[in-house]
C-alpha cells in the first residue's frame, strides 16, 4: 500500500485546454502529512483525497496561464528583437537591395526584381514612417547619413518578427498543445539566434516568417472549428487563411509553399467528407465554394491587387522600365517613349523588343562567336543600351547595290509586307542569317550581324509580316509600341526568334537569337515590336496614344521575374562564401557573414541556436520513424494507443512534418543559389514538433519526469541562445576575440584558427 498512488483531477477553467493523457492528474502518496485526516474520505470501500483548494493568486495563474505566458513571451520578444537595433549605422547585407527598393517607392520610380511587391512596399511603408526621403542610394557597406533614421526603418521590420512568436504560442494552442508545449513552442521561436538576427534588419524575410506563421495560425484555427462548419468563427478562420496565403505569397514566392501546405489540407478534409454518406449534396458542394473563393479567390486577389497598387506608385520612369512591355513604359512620366513619332519608316532609328514574356532588346555588340560563322553576335539584352539602336534601311538589291534610305526624298512608312534590312547603328553591320547551326538551339538557323553598308547580300534582308496592332485590328502600317510583326527571312523562311535561352559566358549570359524553321504563327518569341523610335522628319505621337492592359502588364512581369529568378545559378568559376546548400542547413554546419569582417566593423553572423536546430531536424526524422514502426505494429495486431490518440498523432504530426517538407525539399530541386535564410520557414514548422513528441513520449511518464525534461530542453536552450548571443547583436573589435564560439570548420567566422 505504501507505493500505490492514487490521482485525482485538477480543477479546469474555461480558458485551459482540454485533458491530455496523464496531464491532469498527480499522483498523491497515501502518506502524504500535508492534509489533515478529515480530508480524506471514505467511499464505497475506496479512499479519495480531497482536492487542493489554491488561494486566489493560485486560481488566477490558472485560470489565466495562456493570457499571461503569451504575454510574457511577447515582451520578451520586442525586447530581443529591438535590443541595440542601431548599433551598426552601415548598411548590412541584403538591405542594400530592400533598402533601395524602398527608396524606389518612396520616389515613385519604376524599378525591377524577382520578388513580389508587398513586402518591399512596406519596406517603403517604413521609410515613410522614418521620414526618409528615398534619396540614399543603399551601396553595400556604406554607413548611413546622420538624416536617415534607419533605426526606426528596422524596428518597423523586426516588428514582424516580434509577433512571430505569439502566434507560434498561438498555433501550438489550436492544435492542442499543453501548456508547457506551448510555451517551449513559442520560446525555440523567440531564443533562436538565426530568426531573431533575420527580423533586426531592412530585409524581408521578417515578414515571409510573420505571414507562413499566421497561414499556419490560421490554418490551426480553421481545422480547430471542424466540427462547427459554416459558423462565424469557421468563416472567419477559413477568411483569415485566405488573406494570410495572398500576404505571403505577395511578399515572396516561398509562400506557394504555404499554399501546398493549405491545399493538402483542404483536398484530404474534402475528401474525408466525401465519404461521409450522411451529408448532403448540396452541403458537400458549399464547403468546395466556400474553399474556392476563400483558399483561391481572396489569394490571388490580394496577389494581384499588390501588383496593382506596385504599378499605381511607379508612376515614373526608372531604372526597371526595360524588363516591362513597351506600351507600360510609354506611360510612365518621364519615359521618352511619349515623344516617339507614332508611324515607322524608312530611316527611323529604332530599337527593336521581343513580345515573348521575358523578351529583351535587339542587340549587337563587336564580339564574334566562337564557332558557327564566327561572324558578329546578336543577342536580346535587357537593360537600356546604345548596342541595342538599329535604323531600318532598303533592303539588298540581287546585284548587291546598297539602296537608298529614302524613295525620291519622301518619307516611306513600313507596311506589312515590306522588305527591310536592320543596320546596326554603333558597328554599321546588318542583321543577316544563313544555314549554320545557332550556337545553342543547334535545329535553327544561326543570326549574326554582318557586312556593312557597302558589303552584304540578299541574306540581310526580313519581309515584316504584321500579327496585331493594339488599337487597329485591321492595320497594315507598322507603328511604334502598338504594332506586333514577325521579321521573316526573306532566302531562308524562317522567323526572327529570342525564347529566352541564355547563351554561355562568352555571350555574356545574353539570350540567343536564331531563325526559327518550325515556329508556329502564334509563338509570341517570333513577335516582335518597335520600342524607342527616333526619325527627325516625324511628329511626336499624339498625346494618351499608348495605354497598356493591366493583366498583361501583371503577366509580363511575373514571367520576367521567373525567368531572372532562374538565372540565378551559382557560377562555378566564383567562390561564393555566403552561398550554401540544402544539405548544409538542418545540422547547423554553416553560417552567413552579413557584413564586411574588419575590426572596425560591427560584424553579424547568420547562425541557427543549435539546441533549436538539432533537436527539431532530428524530431521530424523520429516522428517519421515512429509513424513508421506504429504501423508496422498495427499490421502485427500490436496495439500501441487507442484510434482517438492514434488520430491526433498523426493529424496533428503530419501537419508539421509536411510544413517542414514542402519549405525545404523543393530547394534540392531548385537550381538557383541558395543561401542559410531558405530554410527558416521549414525551420519554423520543425520547431512545433519537439514538443509535440516529447508530450507524446511522456505521456505516461510521471510529472517530476515531464518537468524536468521539459526544464532541460529549456535550459539548452537559453544557454545557446545567450552563448551565441554576439552573433545576433553585434560583435565589435577582433573577430578572434570571438574564437571560443567557433564550433565547425565549415562556420566561416574565422580565416583559421592560428
Amino acid at each position: 500500500m505504501e507505493t500505490l498512488k492514487r490521482r485525482h483531477p485538477i480543477s479546469q477553467t474555461p480558458d485551459s485546454p482540454p485533458p491530455k493523457y496523464s496531464d491532469t492528474y498527480e499522483p498523491v502518496p497515501l502518506s502524504d502529512d500535508h492534509y489533515p485526516s478529515s480530508a480524506i474520505l471514505e467511499k464505497e470501500g475506496k479512499t479519495y483525497k480531497a482536492p487542493i483548494k489554491h488561494n486566489k493568486t493560485i486560481q488566477f495563474l490558472i485560470k489565466y496561464q495562456h493570457t499571461i505566458a503569451v504575454s510574457l513571451l511577447t515582451v520578451l520578444s520586442c525586447w530581443t528583437r529591438f535590443h541595440l537595433i542601431g548599433k551598426s549605422r552601415k548598411v548590412v547585407w541584403d538591405e542594400a537591395h530592400f533598402g533601395k527598393f524602398g527608396s524606389f517607392y518612396l520616389k515613385r520610380e519604376f524599378y525591377f526584381d524577382v520578388h513580389p511587391p508587398l513586402g518591399k512596399m512596406l519596406v517603403g511603408l517604413s521609410g515613410v514612417i522614418a521620414n526618409y526621403n528615398g534619396s540614399f542610394g543603399f551601396e553595400s557597406g556604406k554607413a548611413y547619413p546622420d538624416d536617415l533614421d534607419i533605426t526606426t526603418m528596422r524596428v518597423f521590420n523586426a516588428a514582424w518578427g516580434v509577433m512571430l512568436v505569439p502566434l507560434a504560442y498561438g498555433t501550438a494552442r489550436h492544435l492542442n498543445l499543453s501548456w508547457k508545449s506551448c510555451v517551449l513552442a513559442a520560446s525555440m521561436v523567440l531564443f533562436d539566434n538565426a530568426l531573431l538576427t533575420i527580423s533586426r534588419f531592412v530585409l524581408l524575410d521578417s515578414m515571409l516568417l510573420f505571414f507562413t506563421g499566421a497561414s499556419f495560425f490560421c490554418l490551426a484555427g480553421f481545422r480547430s472549428q471542424r466540427q462547427n462548419p459554416f459558423s462565424l468563427k469557421w468563416w472567419s478562420w477559413l477568411f483569415g487563411l485566405g488573406v494570410s496565403l495572398g500576404c505571403v505569397l505577395s511578399v515572396k514566392w516561398v509562400g506557394l509553399f504555404a499554399v501546398a501546405l493549405a491545399g493538402t489540407y483542404t483536398i484530404e478534409d474534402l475528401w474525408d467528407m466525401l465519404g461521409d454518406l450522411q451529408m448532403p449534396k448540396k452541403t458537400y458542394f458549399s464547403h468546395w465554394l466556400a474553399r474556392g473563393v476563400c483558399l483561391i479567390a481572396v489569394p490571388l486577389t490580394i496577389y494581384m491587387a499588390s501588383f496593382a497598387a506596385h504599378f499605381h506608385i511607379l508612376s515614373n520612369s526608372g531604372p526597371g522600365d526595360v524588363n516591362m512591355g513597351s506600351l507600360f513604359q510609354a506611360r510612365l512620366n518621364g519615359s521618352a517613349f511619349r515623344e516617339n513619332p507614332l508611324e515607322v519608316a524608312f530611316g527611323s532609328n529604332v530599337t527593336i523588343k521581343n513580345f515573348g514574356y521575358g523578351g529583351g532588346l535587339l542587340h549587337s555588340h563587336p564580339h564574334q562567336y566562337p564557332d558557327g560563322s564566327k561572324q558578329q553576335q546578336i543577342t536580346c539584352y535587357s537593360f537600356k543600351d546604345n548596342n541595342n539602336q538599329w535604323q531600318i534601311r532598303q533592303p539588298r538589291r540581287m546585284s548587291n547595290e546598297p539602296a537608298p534610305t529614302h524613295v525620291d526624298g519622301e518619307i516611306q512608312f513600313v507596311k506589312h509586307g515590306d522588305v527591310i534590312r536592320l543596320q546596326h547603328i554603333m558597328t554599321k553591320r546588318n542583321l543577316h542569317s544563313h544555314p549554320i547551326n545557332a550556337p545553342v538551339s543547334s535545329k535553327h538557323w544561326e543570326v549574326s550581324a554582318y557586312g556593312n553598308e557597302e558589303i552584304g547580300d540578299v541574306q540581310d534582308n526580313w519581309r515584316v509580316e504584321i500579327v496585331q496592332d493594339v488599337f487597329d485590328k485591321d492595320a497594315t502600317q507598322v507603328k511604334a509600341l502598338t504594332t506586333r510583326f514577325r521579321l521573316r527571312h526573306v532566302y531562308l523562311d524562317c522567323l526572327l526568334t529570342s525564347r529566352n535561352v541564355v547563351l554561355p559566358q562568352w555571350g555574356f549570359k545574353q539570350q540567343e537569337v536564331y531563325c526559327d524553321r518550325k515556329a508556329k504563327p502564334n509563338d509570341h518569341y517570333t513577335w516582335w515590336n518597335v520600342e524607342d523610335h527616333r526619325n527627325e522628319a516625324l511628329p511626336p505621337a499624339p498625346k494618351n496614344s499608348y495605354k497598356s492592359n493591366f493583366f498583361e502588364d501583371f503577366w509580363h512581369l511575373n514571367v520576367a521575374m521567373w525567368n531572372t529568378n532562374n538565372a540565378l545559378i551559382p557560377d562555378p568559376d566564383k567562390n561564393d562564401i555566403l552561398s550554401s546548400g540544402p544539405t548544409e542547413w538542418p545540422m547547423v554546419t554553416t553560417g552567413l557573414r552579413m557584413c564586411g569582417w574588419d575590426s572596425k566593423t560591427v560584424k553579424f553572423y547568420l547562425l541557427g541556436n543549435p539546441s533549436v536546430w538539432w533537436p527539431s531536424f532530428l524530431s521530424i526524422i523520429t516522428f517519421s520513424v515512429a509513424v513508421a514502426t506504429y504501423i508496422v505494429r498495427q499490421r502485427r495486431q500490436i496495439i500501441d494507443m487507442t484510434p482517438d490518440r492514434w488520430c491526433k498523432f498523426t493529424s496533428v504530426g503530419k501537419l508539421f512534418f509536411l510544413g517542414w517538407f514542402f519549405h525545404y525539399i523543393p530547394f534540392f530541386m531548385m537550381g538557383r543559389v541558395t543561401y542559410i535564410h531558405h530554410y527558416f520557414p521549414a525551420l519554423y514548422f520543425s520547431v512545433f514538433m519537439v514538443p509535440f513528441l516529447l508530450e507524446h513520449f511522456l505521456a505516461n511518464a510521471s510529472s517530476k519526469t515531464r518537468h524536468t525534461v521539459y526544464a532541460v530542453v529549456f535550459g539548452l536552450i537559453l544557454a545557446n541562445f545567450a552563448y551565441f548571443a554576439p552573433f545576433s547583436f553585434g560583435m565589435t573589435g577582433d573577430i578572434k576575440n570571438y574564437s571560443n564560439r567557433w564550433w565547425f570548420n565549415s562556420w566561416n567566422l574565422i580565416e583559421n584558427r592560428n
